[in-house]
């Protein structure tokens, strides 16, 4: 028997990257998954794939209660849907700013919103939002992305301390510069994509990109109700390194 054996799940975003090899693991671990994502053509098998855009609140409520018609419930939450953004503070309007947030943060909240009568009923829930180093390190170029994903921080914090007493553990993992499709086509819009991948990989202390396995484990971790049952209001770092350690050059 193994921790996730008759538990259920929903993902986010997962028909790809760290979504994807989060469903993935948590389905060989036993719980029966959902991919919540606009596209889901390609959701493996072992999977069930929901149509599902986290703007829009009908889309949500729809996929989420789906879901847990299927399953009998819910115990588990993976908020991962999300998009990028680059540049200053100065180079993105206010309808890019609005579109990152209603992804990054209001989808967030609009699928746990969604979620919570279901969690509430379950002995064992938990949520995990997928955050980044971008909330807690400053990186350059990443101003908006960087405000959204420290709201997901925030709002990680205050979801466990509402929730805690409804036997919801809330949890966030922070991944650095992950090999994910968003990193792969800044890249390839790079003057110098093998220069620029080489500049990710050195200024992270393991000299890598974080893969999406990576991240996958953390948030199965999160998620579990045995292993992590005392562990709420956390924000689990996958990133090489990159936020706690200052190496000296060439050590």
């Amino acid at each position: 028997m193994g921790d996730f054996d008759g538990r259920s799940a929903v993902v986010t975003g997962g028909a790809s990257g760290i979504g994807l090899a989060t469903a993935t693991l948590l389905a060989k671990q036993g719980a029966q998954v959902a991919v919540l994502d606009r596209v889901i053509d390609d959701v493996p098998a072992a999977l069930v794939p929901l149509r599902c855009d986290v703007t829009d609140d009908a889309s949500v409520r729809s996929a989420v209660d789906d879901a847990a018609a299927r399953f009998g419930g819910l115990d588990i939450l993976v908020n991962n849907a999300g998009i990028g953004a680059a540049g200053t503070v100065a180079d993105n309007d206010d309808d890019e700013w609005l579109r990152v947030f209603d992804v990054n943060v209001f989808g967030m909240a609009r699928v746990s919103r969604a979620a919570l009568p279901y969690l509430r009923s379950s002995r064992h829930a938990a949520i995990v939002n997928t955050c980044s180093i971008a909330a807690t390190a400053g990186l350059p170029q990443r101003a908006l992305y960087s405000a959204s994903k420290g709201a997901v921080l925030s709002l990680t914090l205050a979801m466990a301390a509402d929730h805690v007493r409804d036997g919801i553990r809330v949890n966030c993992v922070t991944p650095g510069t992950a090999d994910t499709p968003w990193v792969a086509r800044l890249l390839d819009a790079a003057d110098d994509p093998a220069a620029e991948r080489a500049a990710l990989e050195a200024r992270q202390p393991t000299g890598r990109l974080v893969s999406a396995h990576d991240v996958a484990a953390a948030i199965a971790y999160l998620a579990n109700p045995v292993a992590a049952a005392s562990v709420t209001g956390t924000s689990l770092a996958v990133d090489g390194g990159m936020q706690g350690l200052r190496l000296r050059p060439g050590s």
